[in-house]
């Protein structure tokens, strides 16, 4: 299964792993937050039509290019680059044009791990 819209899957746990990408609403709009101290990340908050459920969802960027109605989705991928390997988790939009940031791995608006999300 490559996509979720619902809150809830129906899969069984063990099958939720090869959950990859999930629907997380329209684009709606942004804002931009500095950095706090030198060197720090900049992070944009996004703020989707399933605000409610989700929060605002902040991702590593100076910018946001999504359009307002973009369909935005959260995907997981597995990196290995060695023995051992972790998940990277992004922000997409299916358009033609694809548009993606790395979304930082704990939520602050709703104080939750993006893990969580799957």
């Amino acid at each position: 299964m490559s996509c979720a819209t619902t809150e809830k899957s129906g899969l069984v746990p063990e099958d939720e792993m090869f959950v990859t990408r999930k629907y997380v609403g329209n684009f709606v709009e942004f804002r931009h937050t500095s950095p706090t101290e030198f060197g720090g990340p900049h992070i944009v908050w996004i703020k989707t039509t399933q605000d409610s459920i989700y929060g605002k969802i902040s991702a590593y960027s100076r910018k946001c290019e999504f359009q307002p109605g973009d369909r935005l989705y959260i995907r997981r991928t597995y990196n290995s680059p060695g023995l051992f390997g972790f998940w990277i988790y992004q922000i997409e939009n299916d358009s033609e044009e694809k548009v993606w940031y790395e979304i930082s791995e704990f939520q602050y608006g709703n104080k939750v791990l993006a893990q969580s999300w799957f």
